[in-house]
């Protein structure tokens, strides 16, 4: 678990590190380059997690369970907001269900906290949350790069959850058509690093208007580009950081 600089949370915890591309979102995915970062380090958690193709560190598509992380959260005094596997993804399909159950366990015995879920394969997630309980400090979401990826929220939105969000990052095309319907919270933001693809403030603005229409918390994270601290995280000359009324930890 560390601190995290991430905007909407506070710490992340990796019970898992490892991925694979499955979609135009995962291209310049930070988890990659920090995977390979930390296996520079010697970090044994992070080895082979990453190969360099084409000058680029990319996912290997294997994955490491870690056992010892499954501790962490009994040992945080202080209630904090957790984003879960932020190097990673709990649906990925080689994670088998007993270690998502187990992360589960771990979730509900510690409601201290709030978790922050986010997938990119919101299929699985479906059927593996359907045979779990739901838990009022978990949130689950998943991740929408363009409307080529709506399904996602129509999928989330069938899923059991007491919190579901969608995170909009990176926004690489517009959303036309995406239906927030029992959609508790949106975040919106732009590609930043190496190779970052633009955001238009059109597709932000059509997001923050279906957010007031079906009553979705809107929270801008930020423009992005090469120098994210730069272009900064305004929206028309103020920053957006609403929560989901359901939250029960302090903002």
């Amino acid at each position: 678990m560390s601190s995290s600089k991430i905007e909407w949370t506070e710490n992340t915890w990796n019970p898992v590190a490892g991925c694979a591309i499955v979609s135009p979102g995962c291209t310049n995915c930070y988890a990659m380059r920090m995977a390979a970062r930390l296996e520079a380090m010697g970090v044994q958690k992070y080895s082979n997690l990453t190969r360099k193709t084409a000058g680029k560190h990319k996912w290997t598509g294997e994955v490491f369970l870690d056992n010892r992380a499954l501790s962490q959260p009994f040992k945080w005094k202080k209630s904090r907001r957790v984003f879960v596997n932020s190097m990673s993804d709990l649906f990925h399909e080689a994670v088998p269900d007993d270690f998502i159950k187990k992360v589960w366990d771990v979730m509900a015995k510690t409601p201290q906290h709030e978790y922050q879920i986010l997938t990119k394969r919101p299929k699985r997630m479906q059927e593996v949350l359907s045979k779990l309980p739901v838990i009022k400090n978990v949130w689950v979401g998943v991740s929408v790069e363009s409307s080529d990826y709506n399904f996602r929220i129509d999928l989330l939105r069938d899923t059991p959850a007491h919190v579901k969000f969608i995170s909009f990052e990176p926004l690489i095309g517009n959303v036309v058509g995406a239906n927030l319907t029992g959609i508790d919270w949106a975040i919106v933001g732009g590609e930043s690093g190496p190779g970052a693809r633009p955001m238009d403030i059109s597709w932000v603005e059509y997001i923050q208007n279906i957010c007031k229409e079906a009553g979705t918390a809107f929270f801008f994270k930020q423009w992005g580009g090469i120098n994210k601290k730069k272009t900064g995280r305004e929206l028309h000359g103020r920053t957006w950081d609403e929560y989901p009324e359901k939250v029960r930890v302090a903002v």
